[in-house]
């Protein structure tokens, strides 16, 4: 894995140093906050590039990555129930993966490390939405190139709907009274470059360095999405009032909870409600009270050199300066008192506790930041060709995590959202009592581990062959392959059926084709797994998990010439190959 932590943090650099301060209370200079743009329906088209954006108001345009625009990419609004459809075209000279965060699916549609999307490659997955309504998110997901991939820009939030929030009176008017606001820290370099390191000297929301944005003077609810690299951020206001926290990683609570302080970690997402309807012509800022934080909590640290220095550390810092102004027609001006009946699972219920290790080890030979120290699951550095566990569906599991690390991680897991049970004995605090997809697992204190325990039923998408991921979503941590993999097994369908290859043999009509192309098989009960579209010389072109080939595989984009079908059979998991001409 490359050294990118070149950048020497004793001299920081002049930009650095002016935009931390620009990023104080004592200047004024604001730039307006950025929305993402927004894409509904059933069919999204996401294509991901190299581009670049004048973030810094001076000087160089920084090089970045987006999905279609300069940096970052569109909201996408789902609605629970439907089924969606996405073609993610990867247009960077790199290849990658997109993980749709939070979204129950199955594994092959996942985006995980195993799903790389090679350059000029559009790949095709598509699942219906069973999640509640919330705020999710889809990022790269490469293995040792996460950091890097989504230091440059690259990702997008996904908003479900659902019918017990929509008869909820809340703010929901995208970019006026529901507004997204994704957080993150970026280091530049004195060319206004990024410099993908574990904590940056400046703070950005929705790429927008110092933002400013007016709010109407109602009831406003936020979006938080943690992006960042590695840092947590200790939410508050400027004017310590009480904000309502209304939703956790995956779906409403039951009821608003009142806090002052909301501690967000990486990956995390929290949705909150603030009730500014007294406060016309006033302003206000929500802000990052990290000064608090434990020394081994991220963002908690006070180094000034090194990898891991930054002007950001263990300090307070402003995130965004909000300006209140009239209130807007038909505006929300109250809070509800009850939100959802969520059933959660039941301890009683799991058929078995898992014993997960975190601890942090010594004489890793790979190179790693931390070198020779690593942070490791289960005693051992990822390893993409080993499951550590067959979970058979619908399974009810307790995770137990049992940490011996000196530092705090977020741990999520794919595939599912789970209750937490308890963090080092104690339940959770009503804020964290919902549907949860990361968990934060304090470091030791002491001498004494930490223990997290949460419940999780796996009960839809067994797939023998591609595993889902758990990881503590700190990117540096993960990339250095703090991270595991398991699959979920179908207990009815034990070992691989052994199908003669003449019996799922298949051709393809019209050959030569246009606009779509269609598959017969020997086999009538023959089910598809995959299909690759290969050029001439082999390169995938287009990539297409479970597809619904009865309806014809849409070629018509593809150029004229030679192809090839790469189509692997849903119980063999074998693979065979057939030539076709595209006109």
């Amino acid at each position: 894995m490359r050294n990118i932590f070149t950048k020497n943090k004793i001299k920081k650099s002049a930009v650095a140093i002016l935009i931390f301060a620009n990023s104080h209370a004592f200047s004024q200079s604001y730039n307006n906050l950025w929305i993402p743009d927004t894409l509904s329906g059933t069919t999204f088209n996401l294509n991901i590039k190299d581009t670049f954006a004048q973030i810094v108001n001076n000087g160089n345009q920084t090089i970045t990555s987006g999905i279609n625009g300069k940096i970052w990419g569109p909201t996408l609004f789902f609605n629970k129930g439907d089924v969606v459809h996405m073609n993610v075209k990867n247009g960077l000279n790199d290849s990658t993966t997109i993980h749709w965060h939070g979204m129950h699916l199955p594994a092959v549609m996942d985006g995980g490390p195993h799903q790389i999307i090679p350059p000029g490659t559009v790949w095709q997955p598509y699942w219906e939405v069973k999640n509640n309504a919330a705020t999710y998110w889809y990022h790269p997901h490469l293995h040792e190139m996460t950091m890097e991939q989504i230091t440059k820009g690259i990702g997008g939030l996904i908003i479900v709907r659902d019918e017990i929030e929509s008869k909820l009176a809340l703010p929901r008017t995208y970019g006026v009274d529901d507004i997204p606001l994704v957080l993150t820290d970026r280091d530049f370099n004195t060319s206004n470059q990024f410099v993908a390191v574990p904590y940056g000297d400046t703070m950005m929301v929705n790429g927008t360095l110092r933002p400013q944005f007016i709010i109407p003077a109602q009831v406003i609810r936020f979006r938080i999405l943690n992006g960042a690299i590695e840092r947590s951020y200790n939410l508050g206001f400027s004017d310590n009032r009480t904000f309502q926290i209304i939703t956790s990683d995956g779906g409403l609570l039951n009821a608003p909870v009142p806090v002052t302080r909301y501690l967000l970690h990486a990956g995390e997402r929290v949705e909150i409600l603030v009730n500014c309807g007294a406060d016309l012509g006033k302003s206000l800022d929500l802000k990052a009270y990290n000064s608090t934080l434990g020394n081994f909590v991220a963002g908690g640290e006070a180094f000034v050199n090194g990898p891991f220095g930054n002007a950001l550390g263990k300090k307070d810092f402003n995130i965004v300066h909000f300006n209140i102004g009239a209130q807007n027609s038909n505006a929300i001006t109250t809070i509800p008192t009850l939100l959802s009946n969520n059933v959660l699972l039941k301890e009683s219920d799991a058929m078995i506790t898992r014993k997960l290790t975190l601890s942090d080890s010594s004489g890793v030979t790979k190179p790693v930041i931390l070198g020779p120290n690593a942070f490791i699951i289960n005693h051992k550095l990822f390893d993409i060709n080993y499951n550590e566990y067959n979970v058979p569906l619908n399974n009810t599991e307790i995770w137990e995590i049992t940490s011996t690390s000196v530092f705090g991680h977020p741990f999520h897991i794919h595939d599912v959202e789970f209750n937490i049970l308890s963090v080092n004995g104690v339940a959770p605090v009503p804020a964290q009592a919902g549907w949860k997809d990361v968990v934060f697992v304090p470091g030791k204190i002491g001498t004494t581990p930490s223990v997290v325990k949460f419940i999780a039923k796996f009960d839809d998408f067994a797939d023998s062959l591609h595993p889902f991921m758990f990881h503590c979503h700190i990117s540096l941590h993960e990339d250095e392959g703090m991270m595991g993999q398991f699959v979920v097994t179908n207990k009815t369908t034990s070992g691989i059926n052994t199908i003669d290859k003449n019996a799922t043999d298949f051709r393809v009509y019209p050959n030569p084709a246009n606009e779509k192309l269609f598959f017969t098989f020997n086999n009538p009960e023959a089910k598809v797994y995959y299909v690759s579209i290969l050029n001439i010389v082999g390169k995938a072109v287009m990539m297409l998990p479970r597809p619904e080939w009865q309806n014809g595989i849409d070629i018509s984009n593809l150029a004229a010439g030679t192809y090839f079908v790469q189509l692997t059979d849903d119980k063999t998991k074998t693979t065979t190959v057939k030539k076709f001409v595209k006109e």
